[in-house]
């Protein structure tokens, strides 16, 4: 699962990239909650939660596993 993420992962960042951010992953924890550090513009976006939650979070659940959590560290 965890390459799963991964690969998944890679897809997304360059659509952050297009517009002058980036993410980066920490860690995947046993318990499924993927931590990942968002950089460049995404860093200090005000919608970078909506990013989180309705982007990236809900294509990981849609294409891995829906309990997976995305959190920002």
């Amino acid at each position: 699962m965890q390459e799963k993420i991964k690969e998944i992962l890679e897809q997304i960042r360059p659509l952050l990239k297009a517009d002058g951010g980036d993410m980066e992953l920490v860690e995947i924890t046993e318990d499924q909650t993927v931590k990942v550090r968002l950089t460049g513009a995404c860093g200090h976006c005000p919608m970078s939660t909506m990013t989180l939650k309705m982007g990236i979070e809900k294509t990981l659940r849609e294409k891995v596993s829906s309990d997976i959590k995305v959190v920002a560290v």
